[in-house]
């Protein structure tokens, strides 16, 4: 389990981790305007280190300013080309096989039974979602969900950091909430021997297998499960101001 304890208040830790779940999405214009607000936040949040803090700032100054297209088209060749930096937690855990899906149902009903709502066709396991839902819960929970998918992060963020992406900044900054940054280091063999999964050969043997479908009934249903599907989906999100204000703290 995490040690995630609270800080200056539930409000702090509970929107650090919606800017976090944000900075991981797909890019959108929201995103870029809220970047002030998104500074601010995690420049507030007393347990990132100072000088991991500072990167995090630095970056959401980089997206603000950057060209969108570009944003997105660096987004969709890093999470949706090959399956070593995906983004759904149980394909780390499970990979294709059918333990996946039970783990899904399992963690959508968690996610019934404490009232939160998916209003997008989204696999459950997605890491930014899994973030908003977590952002809704107490700091007990939060600690224990971080501290339960502690490996995924840690290799995670290690197979981003060897990809020299920013993005490799948040699921560091999930395990510094919980003090658990050594985690990564003991990745680095791991990922260092690791051969890259992103190259054309490799990408036409994954598009050769089966594809596994949870809860698809379409080719397109399918589809909305990478950044690119849900971007041709039009999937619409609030502005993170909006979302600040909507979402309910903890123990409500």
């Amino acid at each position: 389990m995490g040690n995630y304890e609270p800080c200056d208040g539930p409000a702090v830790g509970l929107l650090s981790l919606r800017v976090l779940a944000r900075l991981l999405d797909y890019p959108s214009a929201e995103l870029q305007a809220a970047s002030a607000e998104a500074i601010a936040i995690l420049g507030a949040e007393e347990r990132l280190p100072a000088p991991l803090r500072e990167q995090l700032a630095q970056w959401c100054r980089e997206l603000a300013g950057g060209d969108l297209l570009d944003l997105e088209e660096a987004y969709v060749e890093l999470f949706d080309r090959g399956r070593a930096t995906s983004l759904l937690l149980f394909e780390h855990v499970h990979g294709e096989s059918r333990d996946r899906g039970q783990a899904m149902v399992n963690l959508l009903a968690e996610y019934e039974a404490a009232g939160f709502q998916l209003d997008a066709r989204e696999l459950p396991d997605h890491l930014p979602l899994f973030l908003e839902y977590l952002s809704t819960r107490n700091h007990e929970e939060i600690g224990q969900w971080l501290g339960d998918i502690q490996h995924i992060l840690a290799l995670l963020a290690a197979r981003l950091e060897e990809r020299n992406t920013r993005y490799a900044l948040v699921p560091r900054a999930l395990l510094a909430l919980i003090g658990a940054t050594d985690a990564i280091d003991e990745q680095r063999s791991t990922v260092s021997t690791e051969q890259p999964d992103n190259t054309p050969q490799a990408l036409d043997a994954v598009w050769e297998e089966e594809a596994v479908r949870f809860n698809a009934e379409t080719d397109k249903d399918c589809s909305l499960q990478s950044a690119e599907g849900r971007r041709l989906a039009e999937r619409k999100y609030e502005t993170l101001p909006q979302v600040i204000q909507v979402m309910p703290s903890a123990g409500q």
